[in-house]
């Protein structure tokens, strides 16, 4: 994996990890609304983690958080060269 996506999936985590808080959720609360492991939420929110996460999941934790899902993208033109 090149340093760029690397970096994107670091932000993707952090944003994820934003609005998970912004929710007032534990990453076990995060877990259990879209049924996976809280170990697997915790893989995508390190920020060194090198988890891929598919779109479907992606779908899942947007709506887990009510937010669009656009905005787990939001870091993307913030910090892309």
């Amino acid at each position: 994996m090149d340093k760029k996506r690397q970096q994107e999936l670091r932000m993707l985590g952090i944003t994820i990890s934003y609005y998970r808080r912004a929710k007032g959720y534990t990453q076990a609360q995060l877990a259990r609304e879209i049924h996976v492991s809280r170990t697997h939420i915790s893989n995508i929110e390190a920020p060194n983690a090198k988890t891929s996460v598919s779109i479907t999941l992606l779908m899942d934790i947007a709506d887990a958080l009510d937010i669009p899902l656009t905005y787990l993208f939001d870091f993307h033109d913030r910090f892309s060269d």
